[in-house]
Order: C-alpha cells, then sequence, then structure tokens
C-alpha cells in the first residue's frame, strides 16, 4: 500500500469511527470525494486492515461498517494537512492585513505543534515548509477557475516528495510525467513543473487542464538554485512569456497617485513621487494583457510609459467616466 493510501485508510478509519451508527458507501464515497465502485474497493481493504471492523445491514438493506473498540487515540490525524491549512490561512490573513486573524490564526497552529510529539512536529513543520514554499499567491480581484479536489490534492502530495507526477494533459488528453516545483496560484492556476522528457526547462501548466493526476513512488532533484517566489515575481500576475519580460513604467495622475500608492502592483516595485503631484511605479514583468486588464480599472488615470507595446494595447481603452478607482 503506497503512503497516500495509507493515509487515506487512517482518515477512512477516522471517519468510521466517527459515525455511531456506521457508514454507508454513499457516505464513504461523498466523504473521499469517489466513484461508488472505489468506495466499494476502499472498504473492502478497510475490512482486511482493520480485525476490528464490524459489518452489518441496516433496516434499510444498505450495508454499515463500525469499529468495534476503535483506540483511535494510537492513530494519528492528519496534521501534516492542517499544518498547511493553517500556515497558509496565517499567510492569506497577514497579506491582506487582517492581523487579528493572523494572530488567531498563529496561536491555533502554535497549540497544533505543541501537543505534537517532538519528531511528528518536526517533520510536520518541514512538510508545511515545503507546501509553503513551493506556492505563489498571485491573485488578482475577479471571478477564478474551481479545480477538482483529487488533483489539486495529487499535486500537493507530489510537492511534499518531491515526487514526480503522471498526468493526463491537454485537449489531446497526452500522458506526461511531470517534475513538480511549485504552483502559481491566480485566476487561473498553473503548475510549474519540469517534463524530463523535454529536457531541464520549466514550464507552466494550467491546472484547469489537468484530467488526471498521479503521484508516482519516484522522487527527483529540484532545479539548482530555483525559487518560487523568484520565479513568480518574473510575471505581473500568472502568465509567463520571457519574449515580454523587461521594465515597466506607469504614471497615475494626481488625482489617483494617493490610491495607487496604497497597491503593491509588484514585489519589486519602485514608486516615484512627482513634483506635479503624480506618481511613477516602476518594475521588471512579463504579462501584457494581465496588465492590461487591470490597468483598465483606472481608466484614463494612468498612462503607460513602457512598454511600447502595451501602450498600445490600452491606448483607446482607457475611459473617463467611471465613478471610483480600484
Amino acid at each position: 500500500m503506497s503512503f497516500a493510501k495509507a493515509r487515506d485508510m487512517v482518515q477512512l478509519a477516522l471517519f468510521v469511527a466517527s459515525e455511531r451508527t456506521g457508514v454507508t458507501l454513499e457516505q464513504v464515497a461523498a466523504k473521499f470525494e469517489r466513484s461508488h465502485r472505489t468506495a466499494q474497493r476502499m472498504m473492502g481493504q478497510f475490512e482486511i486492515t482493520f480485525d476490528n471492523a464490524e459489518v452489518s445491514i441496516g433496516e434499510d438493506r444498505k450495508k454499515r461498517w463500525k469499529l468495534v473498540d476503535p483506540q483511535l487515540d494510537r492513530l494519528q490525524v492528519d496534521t501534516d494537512t492542517a499544518l498547511e491549512a493553517l500556515e497558509m490561512a496565517m499567510r492569506a490573513a497577514s497579506h491582506d492585513g487582517r492581523r487579528r486573524h493572523a494572530k488567531a490564526l498563529e496561536d491555533l497552529r502554535n497549540g497544533l505543534v505543541a501537543r505534537l510529539p517532538r519528531h511528528n512536529a518536526l517533520r510536520a513543520e518541514a512538510d508545511a515548509e515545503a507546501i509553503l514554499s513551493a506556492l505563489a499567491l498571485v491573485s488578482r480581484p475577479g471571478p477564478r477557475v474551481v479545480l477538482p479536489a483529487p488533483i489539486t490534492e495529487a499535486v500537493v502530495e507530489a510537492l511534499r516528495g518531491p515526487f514526480q507526477l503522471r498526468v493526463i494533459y491537454g485537449k489531446d488528453a497526452r500522458e506526461r510525467t511531470l517534475e513538480p516545483h511549485g504552483v502559481l496560484m491566480g485566476h487561473r492556476s498553473y503548475l510549474v513543473a519540469r517534463d524530463p522528457a523535454k529536457g531541464d526547462l520549466i514550464r507552466n501548466y494550467r491546472m484547469d487542464l489537468i484530467i488526471e493526476a498521479e503521484v508516482l513512488d519516484q522522487s527527483f532533484a529540484l532545479a539548482e538554485g530555483f525559487s518560487m517566489p523568484a520565479y513568480a515575481a518574473q510575471s505581473f500576475g500568472v502568465w509567463q512569456d520571457p519574449k515580454q519580460f523587461g521594465e515597466v513604467v506607469w504614471q497615475f495622475t494626481p488625482e489617483a497617485a494617493g490610491r495607487a500608492a496604497e497597491f503593491c502592483f509588484h514585489p519589486n516595485q519602485q514608486l516615484e513621487p512627482q513634483s506635479d503631484g503624480s506618481l511613477i511605479v516602476r518594475f521588471e514583468a512579463a504579462g501584457w494583457q494581465e496588465m492590461a486588464w487591470h490597468l483598465y480599472q483606472w481608466g484614463d488615470k494612468v498612462t503607460v510609459l513602457a512598454p511600447d507595446e502595451l501602450r498600445a494595447m490600452v491606448e483607446g481603452h482607457q475611459r473617463d467616466d467611471f465613478t471610483s478607482m480600484p
């Protein structure tokens, strides 16, 4: 049994023990987001794994599984995922300026770690750090593509290793074996990975185009010197295009300067207040279309000084009738 399947079995045991009347196949399928057939296989393996499993037929003629004297204090709850979730929520709260929420989440996180044996705590913290360092939050306000849970869970598990990830990808449904290095999380999320069959180049793969994903037992070495924050900083949003990378310069009118100064358009931006009250913002990145999408919200309160290609994209689309700024 693989590590991932073993962990699922522990979670299944916790779920069964939490339901005093037992669980049905329908409940298992819904809880773990699996098909009815997969739920049958899970419960078959469950009966083999736990000799204190009890099977009965209810009045509704449905099979129900229970654990007799489960002694679940011997089972380790999935603290890895809980710790990752708390760390990510803390990061989001801090990013949004919600200090009170960030402090409360930090207290919960510290309480969880304090209750763990030292060895487990060190391992869980290391796993959480591996996941956090592999995620780059580059979202912008607005809608986003919702991804299937099995895909995101497989990606997280692969990043934790790191392990190779077998995927069925794209409209042509081609099978690929990828080496995940991180995830760019935005309105459309991308898996940042290397395809060993195509060389050492790090590429972006749209996660909404991943049809299936399976974590393999094969580990790999991350590209030397690779950093997700540095990689993410190459783009304004989630789109990466080396041909577009270069200096970006925007000038906000005096009316909009104060508002623009409150924004972090890019982690490496430079703000240059001008004598006429306007504000110049400089940074280096790619992704002109995502920049154009954002600049539209500012109407005629911003001028693109560079690059020329971006200036041409927004020219003629700067409205003067917006009643407010972002």
